[in-house]
C-alpha cells in the first residue's frame, strides 16, 4: 500500500458517491422536471448535466497529454437547454462519466505529481483532481436541490431522512461492530 494509490482509490470513490447523489436524482426526474428553472438566469437539470459532461469530456480526454480546455468543446452551448428526452440527458451523463471514471482508473501513483494545463495553467494532476471534484459536487448539490424543489411530496430522500438521525447511527454501529 502506497499513499498516492490510496489516494487514486479514495478520489475514484469520493467521484462515483457524487455520481450516484446524480445518478439517484436523475432517477426520480420526469422529462418536465430535467427542464424546470426558477427563473431565466438558472440553469435546469439538463443544463447543468450537459455542462458537466462537456466539462468532463474536455478535462479528462487525453488528460495528461493535451490541454483540458480542448478545441472542440463549444462553452457556451452547454448552457443551451436543448436535451429532448430523459434517455438522452442519461446518454450525455454517461458519456461525461465514463470519460472521467475510464481516466482516473488509468492512472498511476507516478502521474500524480506530473503537470497538466488547464486553459494553459499549469496544475500537478492532484490538483487536478481536486479541482474537478470540487467542481463536480458543486454541480451535484444544484442538480439534487433542484430535483427536491420539483419533486416535492415525491422526493426520496438521498440522505438520512429528517427525524431518522438516531436509528441511522444504530444502524452504522451494528453494521460495523460485526467487523
Amino acid at each position: 500500500m502506497t499513499i498516492g494509490n490510496e489516494y487514486l482509490k479514495s478520489v475514484i470513490g469520493k467521484f462515483n458517491s457524487v455520481k450516484k447523489l446524480g445518478d439517484d436524482t436523475i432517477r426520480q426526474l420526469t422529462e418536465e422536471d430535467m427542464h424546470w428553472a426558477y427563473n431565466t438566469e438558472s440553469n435546469s437539470i439538463a443544463i447543468i448535466v450537459k455542462h458537466m459532461s462537456g466539462n468532463m469530456v474536455s478535462r479528462w480526454t487525453d488528460f495528461l497529454t493535451t490541454d483540458g480546455e480542448k478545441d472542440y468543446r463549444n462553452r457556451d452551448d452547454e448552457f443551451t437547454d436543448d436535451i429532448s428526452s430523459l434517455a438522452e440527458l442519461k446518454s450525455i451523463w454517461e458519456k461525461g462519466w465514463n470519460t472521467l471514471l475510464d481516466t482516473l482508473t488509468s492512472l498511476t501513483e507516478q502521474d500524480l505529481l506530473r503537470t497538466i494545463y488547464i486553459r494553459g495553467e499549469g496544475h500537478t494532476v492532484i490538483d487536478a483532481i481536486e479541482r474537478q471534484l470540487s467542481h463536480y459536487s458543486y454541480h451535484i448539490g444544484q442538480i439534487v436541490f433542484i430535483g427536491k424543489l420539483v419533486r416535492g411530496e415525491q422526493w426520496n430522500s438521498l440522505s438520512i431522512p429528517k427525524g431518522k438521525s438516531k436509528e441511522y447511527l444504530m444502524e452504522m454501529l451494528e453494521k460495523h461492530q460485526g467487523k
